[in-house]
């Protein structure tokens, strides 16, 4: 079940400025002056296990602690006595000192707390890219260089044909300072479109092949419902216009867009170089779309501003007939229709649509949020033993299994091979009503102890519905997945003129995307707009990135 791979015109944005995985098989290159690179002394170690490989079950030898960045998320607010902290102690022999920050707080401390060179030990909920910032200081864990000690990472990267995607995480020294969660098979994202189904089965409509499709589709519908204000309204449009929405038509394009934006940078296979989205004519084309549903009056214009809840009211209240999803929210529109007692409106997820690029999905798909380390915790005498346990927990089948699911008699039971939480506890639609959440009430099914929620094909499809799993499906047997384009990997100097230029040329971007979508900007406009994105250094910034990434126009 897993998308077709091929090579494009147009790529997705840099897969951000990340590492690679060579020696030993995934390990880092070779040596930084001072020894064998990721050798360590047995001698000083504690609580390491000595017959520690793939499948064992990690239990340290002696108690041990280590320092943590935890990420306190308001759904699921931190327990210190939560079974899973529990379990880990017991079990494990592990504890924790915990730097707690809240989830809106963690990008600025977790900065504050690396530039100081006081980051805790392990640093999960990483997202690739985050750690390009800190690699130059020497605060961060080269930590391609100890994955020697991580048989079942080793183990993982190998039997699911990994390489490229941790390939694509290369510094520029040609280490890699983030490990990243990892899926088995492609899990598309997770943002399309939520559909009234009723009123596409009245007006005789099936699921719109294409986004040109769909808005014929939503002509239909507004022709044959004029009681609707708008056919489509959406949300997420927070930080920019409609990010969610765009972001899962851009590939489609040829370009990257809203939430998938990341270094504005879109990738030219033909002409083997990057260029800047924002001021491409992929990107006019793909604005030109959103522009088009607003002037017809298919898209609410307050759509491109509005808050979530604004957009969950039309939706719920038959204002709209079609809004951006995934396959959480849309259980959240579900119980608002209930909630105002609307029994015949039915809702369902569309396949992302087709564009005219082609029917694409980002590559490196297979990728995660995962950590970073401090560069001290390889000073420490339980530093293998810290190596062993995450790799453990975060990589084996009984770890990944423990940290989203829980533990067997307590969390869940079994039915033949499939798990089932017990009656008395809840997740997403799972048992929905139970008195006990499994992620707020015993700390399972959360991003600090669970990169990628599961990471096997079983483990991340075991908790889904049978819509997710037909949208995940639907998705892998018709997309084809887009090649990961060079890692574009800047020095320091590089690094530090390269974010200044791209947070205001990507302001420069978002701004005119949404006065171009609103009709207050004219398309006509667009060459004048590009002109304004060069005098800002648009190409400048190009060319710095194609010389990182080691391509030249």
């Amino acid at each position: 079940m897993r998308i077709t791979r091929r090579k494009t015109a147009a790529g997705m944005a840099a897969s951000v400025l990340a590492v690679t995985l060579t020696a030993c098989s995934v390990g880092g290159d070779g040596d930084d002056g001072g020894g064998e690179a990721g050798a360590i002394d047995m001698e000083s170690q504690v609580g390491y296990m000595e017959d520690f490989e793939a499948g064992t079950t990690f239990k340290a030898t002696e108690p041990v602690s280590f320092s943590l960045l935890y990420r306190d998320h308001p759904n699921y607010p931190f327990k210190a006595d939560w079974p899973i902290i529990q379990h880990l102690e017991e079990n494990q022999n592990v504890t924790f000192d915990y730097e707690n920050v809240p989830l809106e707080d963690m990008a600025q401390r977790r900065s504050v707390l690396v530039s100081s060179g006081d980051a805790p030990d392990i640093m999960p909920v990483t997202y690739p890219g985050d750690e390009a910032q800190f690699v130059s200081g020497g605060a961060l864990l080269p930590i391609s260089d100890y994955v020697q000690y991580m048989p079942n990472f080793q183990q993982k990267v190998e039997e699911w044909d990994l390489q490229e995607e941790i390939d694509a995480q290369k510094q520029e020294d040609g280490k890699f300072y983030m490990i990243p969660g990892i899926h088995e098979i492609t899990i598309p994202g997770a943002y399309t479109v939520a559909i009234r189904k009723d009123l596409w089965e009245e007006a005789g409509l099936e699921h719109p092949k294409t986004w040109d499709e769909l808005a014929e589709q939503l002509q239909v519908i507004k022709d044959e419902n004029p009681d609707l204000k708008y056919p489509m309204t959406d949300r997420w449009s927070t930080n920019g216009p409609i990010e969610a929405t765009i972001s899962a038509a851009a590939p489609n394009f040829g370009t990257v867009a809203g939430w998938g934006y990341v270094l504005g940078l879109q990738w030219n296979q033909d002409e083997g170089v990057y260029e800047y989205a924002g001021g491409s004519d992929e990107y006019k084309t793909l604005v030109e779309y959103f522009a088009g549903l607003v002037e017809d009056g298919l898209l609410d214009p307050e759509a491109v501003t509005q808050e979530d809840e604004q957009a969950e009211q039309k939706f719920a209240s038959g204002q709209a007939a079609a809004i951006g999803t995934n396959d959480q929210v849309i259980l959240e529109y579900r119980k608002a229709f209930d909630e105002i007692g609307d029994k015949d409106s039915e809702i369902e997820m569309i396949t992302v649509p087709g564009g005219p690029a082609g029917d694409y999905v980002p590559g490196g798909s297979r990728r995660e949020s995962g950590l970073m380390f401090a560069a001290g915790a390889a000073e420490q005498e339980d530093f293998l033993a810290m190596l062993q346990y995450v790799d453990w927990l975060y990589y084996s089948d009984e770890g990944m299994e423990f940290a989203k699911w829980g533990v067997e008699g307590e969390t869940f039971e079994r039915e033949g091979d499939k798990r089932v939480l017990k009656d008395d506890v809840t997740w997403g639609a799972l048992n929905e009503g139970a008195p006990k959440l499994l992620n707020a009430d015993f700390g399972y099914y959360n991003g600090v102890f669970s990169l990628a929620h599961g990471s096997s094909e079983d483990l991340d499809l075991s908790m889904r519905s049978e819509e997710s799993i037909k949208y995940i499906e639907d998705m892998n047997a018709t997309k084809e997945e887009l090649e990961i384009p060079p890692a574009v990997a800047y020095d320091e100097m590089e690094q530090e003129q390269a974010g200044l230029q791209q947070t205001t040329l990507q302001d420069m971007v978002f701004q005119a995307t949404a006065q171009f979508i609103l009709g207050q900007r004219s398309l006509d406009e667009w060459d004048a707009y590009v002109a304004e994105l060069e005098g800002a250094g648009m190409q400048e910034y190009v060319d710095r990135a194609n010389s990182a990434a080691g391509v030249t126009e």
